[in-house]
């Protein structure tokens, strides 16, 4: 049976509109408390733990409980991954007290006593040192390379479960159809699996598939 070039273009349309429906269904779960995108928050939560100690210090403190739940907040309302990283950086430097700036030297490398200075000169408006403020660069290379690795392992995780929930999604949702008209079981499973994967290039394949027919014919003509 040959198969016409408009056959195949409507056939990858039906398909990556399917996929682009399942993907639409799995992001719209995200209103029962966060959905697919709590997937990947462990990581950072974990990240931030490290440079947060559990501490109690009072009410009015913003504690180790606080600054996880505002990350939370940000990143399961996709906040720009920038903006995620430099708000965990900044409420991770308020925690530069005078307990916790000694804890924080040893997961750093850095001198407890210098990183202890300046934390206080922070509080007390103090003028730091060039040593100083090198101690304080080094907290922060290593600080940011932590957080960089705990928001793209996350992301990693979030956009790989995403696609897998997009999968199974389109896949239920095209083995139904298959069953109200009679078709098969397997072909119809099959169209599920490939049309999450093909939604977001169903664009430049079908262009390039015409393209190759134009091209073909050209050399033949």
């Amino acid at each position: 049976m040959q198969i016409s070039l408009t056959y195949l273009l409507n056939m990858i349309g039906a398909v990556s509109a399917l996929g682009t429906a399942a993907m639409g269904l799995v992001d719209a779960f995200k209103v029962f408390w966060g959905g697919p995108s709590n997937f990947g928050y462990g990581f950072i939560e974990a990240a931030v733990k490290r440079f947060v100690p559990a501490t109690t210090d009072g009410p009015a403190a913003f504690g180790q409980a606080d600054i996880l739940r505002t990350l939370r907040a940000n990143w399961l309302n996709g906040v720009a991954e920038a903006d995620q990283k430099a708000k965990a950086k900044a409420l991770i430097h308020l925690r530069l007290t005078k307990g916790d700036a000694a804890a924080l030297a040893a997961l750093a490398g850095v001198d407890a006593a210098t990183l202890q200075s300046v934390a206080d000169k922070a509080m007390t408006g103090g003028q730091v040192t060039p040593v100083e403020i090198a101690v304080l660069g080094q907290f922060d290379a290593v600080l940011s390379a932590v957080l960089d690795e705990a928001y793209e392992r996350a992301d990693q995780k979030y956009r790989n479960a995403a696609k897998l929930l997009s999968v199974i999604v389109a896949t239920l949702l095209a083995v139904f159809a298959g069953s109200l008209i009679g078709a098969n079981l397997w072909v119809s499973a099959l169209v599920g699996v490939i049309s999450a994967p093909l939604a977001p290039v169903a664009k430049d394949l079908s262009t390039a598939l015409q393209n190759a027919v134009a091209a073909v014919r050209a050399v033949k003509g």
